[in-house]
């Protein structure tokens, strides 16, 4: 950090399924143990401070192996400090078969970027940070930037690109974008074993090591 260079407050918007699926398309599951704010202070400069991290995803349906692993993976995260997980919902769409005619459920996630975007407003018309860190490449979060930058042009905008995910929306309208790597993904991994408040032993699955 530079003489007299002034501490930017950073506040970081982590879209967890865009996030999570990046890793899967890349055939990561040996990092789906990943402590996401470890990952946003990798992608910190020297003269920025991590205000508060905000994790929003949806509880997986109708799998229970991956409802449990998820529900270890979530209570993880509620470790960390200065760290809020923001839920949406799951709505299942029937869809019928061309070929067949069978009715399938499909289920939908939603609200995740309703909660994001809304978030993002909230703490930047309350002068909660001076930098907004997206993680996403959700397009539809578009808007909101938008309105950050019109409305409020002393605010910065980071968009960071979860693996094999880029949106040319967002990374026009940001002050600036990072496609995080390998490298930090694997560095910001819990310890297999993480132990929460009440002294309860959270172990990484085994379906991801």
């Amino acid at each position: 950090m530079r003489i007299n260079e002034k501490v930017e407050r950073v506040i970081a918007y982590i879209d967890g399924f865009n996030l999570y699926f990046g890793i899967r398309d890349k055939g990561w599951k040996r990092y789906y143990w990943l402590n996401v704010q470890k990952l946003v202070k990798c992608l910190l400069k020297e003269h920025q401070t991590l205000e508060c991290t905000k994790y929003f995803t949806s509880r997986v349906m109708d799998n229970p192996k991956k409802q449990e692993r998820q529900n270890v993976f979530l209570d993880a995260l509620k470790t960390l400090s200065d760290f809020e997980i923001l839920y949406g919902k799951y709505i299942i769409n029937k869809r019928t078969c061309k070929n067949c005619q069978s009715v399938m459920n499909i289920p939908n996630e939603k609200m995740t970027d309703v909660n994001i975007a809304t978030e993002m407003l909230t703490d930047v018309f309350q002068d909660r940070c001076d930098t907004v860190m997206l993680i996403s490449a959700d397009s539809d979060l578009k808007g909101p930037l938008t309105t950050i930058r019109n409305l409020f042009p002393d605010k910065r905008i980071i968009v960071a690109f979860p693996p094999k995910r880029r949106s040319w929306d967002l990374q026009n309208i940001s002050h600036g974008f990072i496609s995080i790597g390998e490298n930090e993904i694997r560095n910001s991994q819990f310890s297999d074993e993480v132990v929460t408040m009440k002294g309860y032993i959270l172990r990484r699955p085994n379906e991801w090591k």
